[in-house]
């Protein structure tokens, strides 16, 4: 037994005799004006309540101190474990047994929730990563399969490419290693998550300048798509994390481009909003306000809630896809103070809004610098 689980087991039998002698000392004071049977039944409230919250243990030990005090201080003669009457006597008895009993009933109870909690636990994480595997046997197969394809068709001797063979082969490979990299880095995202390491890096970041970005390595995704971007020319510098940033649009505009119709339009646009409270003094509070926007088809209403789920992909959704991309979004956006809300827009499509309460830095402040 450790010093932890041992300083631990000294403090449940501490709040188990103090617990007992409170109630026993309050009880002593009124001692004269209720019934020693009242005592017992307090006193087996008190069991009980420890059985709830202590191990098997300090509760035994409080059924007994229980029946002591009852004995010792209620029961006449007081001050003395000697009972005059037998029925006394056979009451005490039965006390003692039925405090004892309900602490074993309450702690196997206890247990018992316990392993059915922990088997369901069990059973859903083996679901999630069944439901990952799953989803990573299509996803990485596909571009591994895709490359070794292209690669073999590329060493073949005795076949003569020409250069727009060859140059269409050598961009699949470059589109499926990118797609796989992407896969890869998710999964990567998702651990640090998971365990807590992420620690935004925040400094004078160009939102304008993070989504061109992401748009142009997005480009043979969105080729059939039109882009439209609604953002300001005199847009400040926002203190974020460029690198989380750069993967929560990488993501959001990626997610868009995958499940909508081609022709479909993708807004992207970015507000700069200053909210003041102007109440008994003045607390300003800026604000970057990014929306993603499309005109597809939405999400359903009943699954909107889930979307943002580890491993979570939607009922009717094509195949293919971990379920991850959201869910790093989301938690990219919290590290960061910020929040994120998806509805559906009145004329179709999906609308993902994130809000971060930033510092901001005007443009102008820089190019005068």
């Amino acid at each position: 037994m450790d010093k932890l689980t041992l300083k631990n087991l000294k403090n449940q039998y501490l709040i188990s005799f103090l617990s007992v002698a409170a109630v026993s000392f309050s009880c002593l004071i009124v001692r004269d004006v209720i019934d020693y049977r009242i005592v017992g039944y307090l006193l087996l409230v008190v069991v009980s309540l420890l059985a709830i919250f202590l191990e098997i243990k300090p509760v035994l030990l409080g059924a007994v101190l229980s029946a002591l005090a009852l004995d010792f201080f209620f029961i006449r003669p007081y001050y003395t474990l000697h009972v005059d009457s037998a029925e006394d006597g056979l009451l005490l008895i039965l006390f003692f047994i039925i405090v004892l009993i309900n602490a074993v009933l309450t702690i196997n109870f206890k247990r018992m929730q316990r392993a059915i909690q922990a088997k369901q636990t069990r059973a859903s994480t083996l679901k999630l990563y069944n439901t990952l595997l799953d989803s990573l046997s299509h996803e990485l197969r596909t571009p591994i399969a895709a490359i070794l394809g292209s690669i073999d068709t590329l060493q073949q001797r005795n076949v003569t490419l020409s250069a727009e063979t060859q140059q269409k082969l050598q961009n699949e490979i470059e589109k499926a290693s990118m797609k796989l990299n992407y896969q890869v880095e998710n999964l990567l995202n998702m651990s640090r998550l998971e365990s807590g390491y992420i620690h935004p890096k925040l400094d004078w970041c160009d939102v304008k300048e993070i989504i061109y970005n992401v748009c142009d390595r997005l480009k043979e995704e969105t080729k059939d798509h039109k882009i439209i971007y609604v953002i300001d020319d005199n847009l400040p510098l926002f203190k974020l994390d460029y690198g989380l940033m750069e993967q929560i649009l990488y993501n959001l505009i990626y997610n868009a481009s995958q499940y909508t119709p081609k022709g479909a339009k993708i807004q992207i646009e970015v507000k700069y909003e200053i909210d003041a409270d102007y109440d008994m003094h003045i607390d300003v509070v800026k604000k970057c306000i990014i929306t993603i926007s499309d005109d597809g088809h939405g999400f359903p209403e009943a699954e909107i809630d889930k979307v943002f789920d580890k491993f979570y992909r939607l009922q009717n959704s094509k195949t293919g896809g971990t379920g991850l991309g959201l869910s790093i979004v989301k938690g990219f956006v919290e590290v960061q103070n910020g929040t994120i809300k998806l509805s559906n827009a009145e004329e179709g499509g999906a609308v993902f809004e994130m809000v971060f309460a930033v510092d901001c830095l005007p443009t102008n402040t820089v190019e005068n610098e």
